[in-house]
């Protein structure tokens, strides 16, 4: 007897259809899986047979044959135990045939025939509906994530007896029902708030015009300036995410198997802050089995690296590709995998070696070749992917005893939503969503500045020592600082301000 289950499989972020054929045929008994399947695949065979068993079911003494198509693609993981299991007992009559064209199954089955999670259901119920399914049948605890998918209902169900007996039409699987709305009703507590922060006015300056134009950021100040408390606060000044931003970061977390339990969808901007000792393969992603790095879980959110230059130098290269693609390509012998890896860059580090240089209040211990040195160890090129490079002084103690209210980031947060409003309108026709992913084209276009303001900028040019790279992201700081006033045209007060933002383009920057 032959039988057919669907089923799916990630590549990347991306699910695809996998056609699971079972045939039973007479002969020794034996069990043999074909279709390029990886160890976890294989070993399924064992945990299908004591499933079926301990669930009540007679399994075959016969050779049983299964096929994983398109059998060019390694199949990997322990999704496939569901639908392998269904296809034995279709295969022996047991489950009607006609029922399990209906729907995609998935999921990695106990010997005691309980059902449990898989990585990547939120890309396979894509997959579902974009082929025509009426349904998918995914482990319970992988329901909700399932279910935020529209227009398919998804069945959770618990373990095998569960599953037959439904598609045996005796026993109710009700399809499970997400509110999208409640997901992302905002949370009233929990949240660091820019209101904590005492002093650094113009570094908070500087992260409000990041997150308004989705601009990188790099802070350089001494050990106790606050750059790490700044930083962990920049995802409550962002726009809150739309759904489509929602089921791309949700994606990546589910592929990776890193969802909360019950979490249906990650519905605020991710902060991920991966230590200096990562490496390169942590960062953008791979392994033997390739998996997302860090700076895809931050997709759609903040990537901070602090600490800067003490992360090995071919590590910190590595980004370059991402925060220029705004992906991560992943090449192996036999395929390429690519992640979505579109994050805004926040970084911090010393001025020097010891913390203290530029200190009025700690002497520096370090000569110019340290710093020089140490500075080194970022790269030109990765530097110029940097749009603001911002000082954050020591905060005096008149500020850290002040009472002098601070601003919230709800505050804040309504200008940055009021700035990038003003962005999706400009680029409604492009795939941009805001001014930093400017390129020539759109810059030449979106930031046209006057005579006087031309001069002034030629002026910050020539004798503040500034790069000619640096050109481009000064008018990209422009537009969005004219964003956040409000202001269609770009104004000379707006030049001036970004010049403030590139200090480390000027030599003098590095060792007086």
């Amino acid at each position: 007897m032959l039988a057919k289950v669907l089923s799916s499989a990630v590549i990347g972020v991306d699910a695809y259809l996998v056609e699971v054929e079972v045939d039973i045929a007479q002969g020794l008994p034996a069990f043999v899986t074909v279709g390029l399947p990886e160890t976890a695949v294989k070993e399924s065979k064992e945990r299908v047979k004591a499933a079926i068993k301990n669930s009540g079911y007679a399994f075959p003494d016969d050779r049983i044959t299964v096929n994983l198509a398109p059998a060019h693609i390694k199949k990997e993981g322990t999704g496939f135990d569901l639908p392998m299991a269904l296809g034995i007992l279709a295969a022996g009559a047991i489950l009607p045939h006609a029922v399990l064209e209906r729907f995609l199954f998935l999921g990695e089955l106990s010997l005691d025939g309980r059902i449990k999670a898989v990585a990547g259901s939120l890309p396979m119920a894509l997959a579902a509906k974009q082929a025509g399914f009426q349904g998918i049948v995914v482990p319970h605890a992988n329901r909700k994530e399932a279910a935020v998918v529209d227009g398919i209902c998804v069945h959770g169900a618990q373990n095998l007896s569960q599953a037959v007996e439904f598609l045996r039409g005796r026993e109710p699987l009700p399809a499970e029902q997400v509110d999208i709305d409640r997901l992302f009703t905002p949370l009233q507590c929990g949240h660091e708030d820019f209101a904590e922060v005492k002093g650094q006015e113009h570094v908070k300056r500087a992260l409000e015009i990041a997150a308004a134009g989705g601009h990188n950021l790099l802070m350089i100040g001494p050990p106790g300036a606050g750059k790490t408390m700044l930083a962990r606060r920049l995802p409550s000044i962002l726009p809150p995410l739309t759904f489509e931003e929602a089921i791309e970061t949700t994606k990546v977390y589910s592929v990776a198997g890193m969802l909360a339990r019950e979490q249906a969808l990650i519905t605020e901007r991710t902060f991920r802050s991966p230590h200096h000792t990562i490496s390169d393969a942590g960062l953008i992603g791979g392994g033997a089995l390739p998996r997302p790095g860090e700076v895809s879980l931050a997709h759609n959110g903040v990537l901070f690296l602090d600490e800067l230059p003490e992360y090995k130098k071919h590590v910190l290269e590595v980004l370059r590709q991402p925060l220029e693609d705004g992906q991560v390509t992943i090449s192996r012998a036999s395929s390429s995998i690519t992640y979505p890896a579109r994050v805004m860059l926040v970084a911090a580090m010393n001025p020097c070696p010891c913390g203290y240089y530029g200190d009025p209040r700690h002497a520096c211990r370090c000569s110019a070749k340290q710093i020089e040195s140490y500075r080194a160890k970022i790269s030109g090129p990765l530097l110029d992917r940097i749009d603001i490079h911002i000082e954050a002084p020591a905060v005096s103690y008149t500020d850290l005893v002040g009472e002098r209210p601070a601003e919230s980031s709800q505050t804040i947060r309504d200008r940055v939503v009021a700035a990038r409003k003003i962005q999706v309108q400009r680029f409604r026709r492009t795939k941009m969503f805001c001014n930093a992913h400017m390129g020539n084209r759109h810059i030449k276009k979106h930031c046209a500045i006057d005579a006087a303001t031309s001069r002034l900028l030629e002026a910050a040019i020539d004798r503040l020592g500034l790069s000619a790279r640096a050109l481009n992201r000064l008018l990209k700081i422009s537009r969005t600082i004219a964003d956040l006033a409000q202001a269609e045209e770009i104004a000379g007060l707006h030049v001036a301000e970004a010049i403030q933002y590139r200090g480390l383009d000027r030599p003098a920057a590095l060792v007086n």
